[in-house]
């Protein structure tokens, strides 16, 4: 054995055997229990970050625990490598996206397997090759025939100089991010998932989620957001309108119908069209609008701005005659795409009706409280819906609780046939068109005479050509007849084949389902391993992604289900989500106000005699710099650090164990550069120990039956590090605090003395253990050490150490003595003392006697096992 700690051999020697052995490809057994842990995979960037390891390792220390459990243990790896990152890549260093992609899979795979993970590779996926996406065109097809998927015109963020789609996040100041160009509201044919028919099960399953953070469950409740109320119809005015019809609104709170002072529609309504046919200085409103974001956050925030119309609606109960107003707040994807505006008691319609000098009527009000209107508007109270709030000005249903107006106008709205009660959900209908280049084919084809017809299954894969180069300018496969001229598979006419591809989501939602067969030739899924496999036991992933990319994967795991793939109703028994990486930030101000921001290594840090930070300075002009604070890593902050950089000085042992022991997984983690020192001096100790043991020759078994007293404290250590790392590792997931168990315990082992066979043998089992401790977090020097000690076999293939409860009986307990709460000395009482006897130890202890001499004893405080405060004046 070596004597110095050499990560680089180590590590290289111990993947080195992985690979030869093949000790991660996993194979179905029958009857043997399973474990499928899965992170989320990478888009493949480029490079790792340390966000990567810190998700990757969490995945791995849970994956190899659960592996030394006994358990047959899937942990797969793949690539979600379409998107838009490609195509900016090739428009800037002119190559294929396809070209980009696979050299950066390369590379990251490299950087992956250094960090040693237990990763079958033989699973891997590329969600950007044929033998992957084909699947999710069989099955969109499959979908569009039942109807799940449909076809029809969704109102997009339009880029006018790049022809392309923008999502909201990509529109900025209402400008393209990239072009500049002014964004325009545009009605586009679209594809659509139905996953508002999967809505109430989305919402209900989620309660069966007991593994999955409240937090998560939270956000998807409201993301879907159920909500009842009444749709309710105002009649035209067939004077002012031309004929006869009625606008439909959604609303959860009828019982303020009686305040409805006007109704507001969007931009895209068929009323708005109406009335700019008949005044065209309308239009440049409407144009203005069409120019707006459709993100509601964006909606939210915006000026409310309006024009009034010159039609009219009838209030349903009243026939009062009401306005029409075209508004930017409202929608058209939302509802019906009209709002009936109660100003009274909406923050929004308020704002509006202020601007523009509409009416106010206070519909709602507080029972025995002073009510003042105007001060109160929309009021707090507004949203109770209990006995303390009533309606007013609502002849003849003053006087009304919430339910009983919402029933009794509810009656009256149905019985003029203007209304009924309806359950609505915020979730929207999934739109996945994409007029973007890098991405999954629709496989639609558009013929003349037989409409949109299904790419037949024997046709599939519709193939992504993957030598282009985009430009920017719309999608290259509008501009490639090769790709979009076919015949038609009905009538062989000619025929056009869809150009849009799908959103990525597409392909990261069904993802962990073909890792269960991901060779299988004959469906989306082999029906018989992902039941093996489904649903994955532990999922693994950042916060960020809580709501769509999970909601999607939920939503897709039904829609398999539902085609007879899989048996199981939700894809993740249990979620982590685990917290962000951060690190300082530094900076100098520039001229123009904006910052500079430099790379903590290049920062050195000035601190005073309480090593208290007073200030930074630049390393290269040592100059001051500012100190902006704990972030995020990030590229704009420049306050990421390279995990290669770090591997490659320190192993991946150490990155790995600073990882897992800096903080708890789901809470953030701060970087420092002394708790990475700190990990390599601890794996160094272990080392040490180890080598020094080993030298002298490995002794006999250890016979636990003669023990010393001294021997006995040892050994109790020893199971009491493997109780509570078990309880942490296995139930909680608290790995720092598993760590700490095993650092007390090497300083237990540190200080044990080796001078006699049992002595040797009691040291051999605490460096066993401490090696079994380790192997899920630093797996390659636990390799060694485990073979050093005298195994033949790989230390990823022992079981998880077991308790000796026996070694945890104590026959006498050391307890702390306290006078006035000052430690004054230890006394050691058996272990099945009783108080009195306790505290007459504690009185006779002759540090007790020393410092209570000729005060009087008021009381003396046991606390059992732990120790005796005696308080005396």
């Amino acid at each position: 054995m070596h004597e110095q700690y050499q990560p680089r051999e180590i590590e290289a020697a111990a993947q080195t055997h992985w690979d030869q052995q093949q000790s991660f490809v996993v194979r179905e057994q029958a009857g043997k229990d399973t474990f499928y842990c899965l992170s989320m995979f990478p888009y493949p960037s480029g490079k790792l970050h340390m966000g990567h390891v810190r998700n990757y390792t969490i995945g791995d220390v849970i994956a190899r625990y659960q592996r030394m459990l006994g358990k047959n243990v899937l942990q797969p790896m793949g690539w979600d490598a379409f998107g838009m990152p490609a195509e900016n890549a090739a428009m800037k260093n002119k190559v294929a996206p396809a070209k980009w992609t696979y050299e950066n899979i390369d590379y990251m795979k490299t950087q992956l397997k250094s960090l040693g993970l237990a990763i079958d590779w033989s699973r891997e996926v590329t969600t950007c090759k044929p033998d992957y996406y084909r699947w999710e065109q069989w099955l969109f097809t499959k979908l569009f025939e039942k109807g799940v998927i449909y076809r029809k015109n969704g109102t997009v963020n339009w880029d006018p100089v790049d022809q392309t789609v923008l999502a909201n996040e990509q529109v900025i100041d209402g400008r393209g991010w990239r072009s500049g160009a002014l964004i325009e509201k545009r009605e586009i044919p679209m594809y659509y998932f139905k996953i508002t028919a999967y809505a109430d099960e989305l919402l209900s399953s989620l309660d069966d989620l007991s593994g999955w953070p409240e937090q998560v469950k939270t956000m998807q409740r409201n993301w879907i957001g159920k909500s009842r109320g009444m749709e309710i119809s105002f009649p035209y005015d067939v004077a002012s309108i031309g004929g006869a019809g009625q606008l439909k609104v959604f609303t959860t709170r009828p019982d303020t119908l009686m305040g409805a002072t006007y109704v507001a529609v969007a931009a895209e309504h068929p009323l708005a069209t109406l009335a700019a046919q008949r005044d065209p200085s309308l239009q440049a409103f409407i144009d203005e609008c069409k120019r707006g974001g459709v993100a509601e956050a964006d909606i939210a925030t915006q000026e409310k701005k309006g024009v009034a119309t010159a039609l009219l609606v009838e209030h349903p109960l009243t026939g009062e005659k009401l306005p029409v107003w075209i508004a930017n707040y409202v929608l058209m994807t939302y509802g019906e795409g009209a709002v009936m505006a109660v100003p009274g008691h909406d923050e929004r319609d308020f704002e509006f009706a202020n601007k523009y000098a509409l009416p106010i009527v206070q519909v709602i009000t507080q029972v025995d409280a002073a009510n003042d209107f105007d001060a109160q508007v929309w009021n707090e109270w507004y949203g109770l819906k209990d006995a303390s709030v009533v309606t007013v000005n609502s002849a003849p249903y003053d006087g009304l609780g919430y339910q009983a107006a919402f029933d009794a106008i509810g009656a009256a709205l149905e019985a003029k046939g203007l209304g009924q009660a309806r359950t609505q959900f915020r979730l929207r209908d999934w739109g996945i068109s994409r007029q973007r280049y890098w991405g999954c084919p629709i496989p639609i084809i558009h013929c003349a005479s037989c409409g949109d017809v299904p790419v037949p299954e024997d046709q599939l894969p519709v193939v992504l050509p993957e030598d282009v180069v985009p430009d920017g300018a719309g999608s290259p496969l509008a501009k490639m007849p090769e790709f979009y001229t076919c015949s038609c598979p009905k009538c062989g006419a000619t025929a056009k084949r869809e150009t849009d591809t799908m959103d990525t989501f597409v392909e990261s939602s069904w993802y962990y389902a073909r890792y269960a067969s991901p060779q299988y030739t004959g469906g989306m899924v082999d029906p018989e391993t992902a039941n093996h496999w489904l649903p994955v036991d532990q999922y693994i992933g950042g916060i960020e992604h809580a709501i769509l990319h999970l909601l999607y994967a939920r939503f897709f795991h039904k829609l398999m289900r539902d085609e007879g793939l899989v048996s199981s109703d939700e894809p993740f028994k249990n979620l982590l989500t685990q917290g962000m990486v951060v690190a300082e930030t530094y900076y100098r101000t520039l001229e123009n106000g904006g910052k500079d921001w430099f790379n903590p290594a290049d920062v050195e840090v000035e601190r005073d005699a309480k090593a208290k930070v007073t200030g930074a300075r630049l390393k290269t002009d040592g100059l001051p710099v500012e100190i902006g604070g704990t972030e995020k890593m990030s590229k704009s902050k420049n306050n990421g650090v390279d995990p290669q950089a770090m591997i490659d000085a320190y192993g991946a042992d150490t990155c790995r164990l600073f990882m897992m022991f800096a903080s708890p997984p789901d809470a953030s983690l701060e970087w420092s550069d002394s708790g990475v020192e700190g990990a390599s001096r601890f794996l160094r100790r272990v080392w040490r120990l180890a080598q020094a043991h080993v030298s002298a020759g490995l002794p006999a078994a250890l016979n636990g039956a003669s023990l010393s007293d001294a021997q006995k404290v040892v050994r109790r250590a020893i199971h009491a590090a493997i109780k509570q790392a078990s309880t942490d590792v296995g139930q909680h997931h608290k790995f720092n605090t598993a760590i700490a168990q095993v650092m007390t315990l090497m300083n237990v082992l540190e200080k044990a003395p080796s001078d006699t066979a049992e002595d040797r043998a009691l040291l051999q089992e605490g460096l066993e253990t401490v090696t079994l401790l380790l192997a899920p977090i630093t797996p390659h020097i636990s390799h060694e050490l485990w073979r050093e000690l005298g195994h033949g076999d790989a230390v990823i293939d022992a079981a998880w150490p077991q308790v000796d409860e026996a070694a945890l009986v104590q026959d006498s307990l050391q307890l702390v003595v306290q006078v006035n709460g000052k430690l004054r000395g230890h006394i050691e009482v058996p272990a099945d003392a009783g108080r009195e006897a306790v505290e007459a130890s504690a009185r006779a202890n002759e540090n007790v006697l020393r410092f209570t001499e000729g005060l009087a004893i008021r009381k003396v405080i046991v606390v059992p096992g732990k120790l005796v405060n005696i308080v005396a004046n």
